[in-house]
């Protein structure tokens, strides 16, 4: 069983140092400013501490605009409707007429 926490312990002393080497201090970062790109790239995100809160994050390109991605929004509803894959399809959109259910009082 020993065995078992030590793996557990490592795991989560590796975890800690991922997280360790994502985190830059600004000035760190202003110094080893190709690093932080490379790592950014490679590892994915890097954040930038003020005063030792989180203020800006350093992102791959292709992350960016993955988030900043908007989808092509009609400028109307009746635009949305025109442009709608069902548009030139004919529905038949008649019903049977509902009398409600007989109910005893």
């Amino acid at each position: 069983m020993p065995v078992a926490k030590n793996k557990v312990k490592l795991q989560h002393a590796k975890k800690r140092a991922k997280q360790k080497h994502s985190t830059w201090q600004v000035q760190t970062a202003k110094a080893r400013f190709s690093e932080l790109l490379r790592r950014a790239r490679e590892e994915g995100p890097q954040i930038v501490t003020k005063q030792g809160k989180d203020d800006v994050v350093v992102l791959p390109i292709e992350q960016y605009r993955k988030l900043t991605k908007r989808s092509r929004q009609p400028s109307s509803l009746v635009q949305f409707f025109a442009q709608s894959p069902l548009a030139g399809i004919d529905l038949n959109l008649e019903r049977d007429r509902d009398y409600g259910r007989d109910i005893e009082l």
